[in-house]
């Protein structure tokens, strides 16, 4: 896809709302700059805490094995037993 995007007079140039979701940008968002023989902008790549990612499975593992052995979790207790949960934020 190609755009062609006015600079403003402080040099802002507006991304359209169509090209920020296509990408994943959101308002307060990092992007990176690369000048080749144009200029490039791509979302800056989000950093991932390894330590934080081993911590939350570890603890994720920790309530799997406490249920362990049972035929069916108790009411409400697998509820927070989703992993995918324990990434967001």
């Amino acid at each position: 896809m190609t755009l062609k995007l006015r600079v403003g007079r402080k040099g802002y140039i507006i991304l359209p709302k169509a090209v920020r979701e296509a990408v994943g940008i959101d308002e307060g968002d990092e992007v990176i700059v690369e000048i080749r023989d144009g200029i490039l902008l791509k979302p800056a790549k989000k950093r991932v805490d390894v330590d934080r990612i081993k911590e939350l499975l570890r603890a994720h593992a920790a309530r799997l094995r406490s249920i362990q052995g049972r035929r069916e979790p108790a009411p409400g207790e697998a509820a927070a037993d989703y992993l995918e949960e324990e990434f967001e934020s």
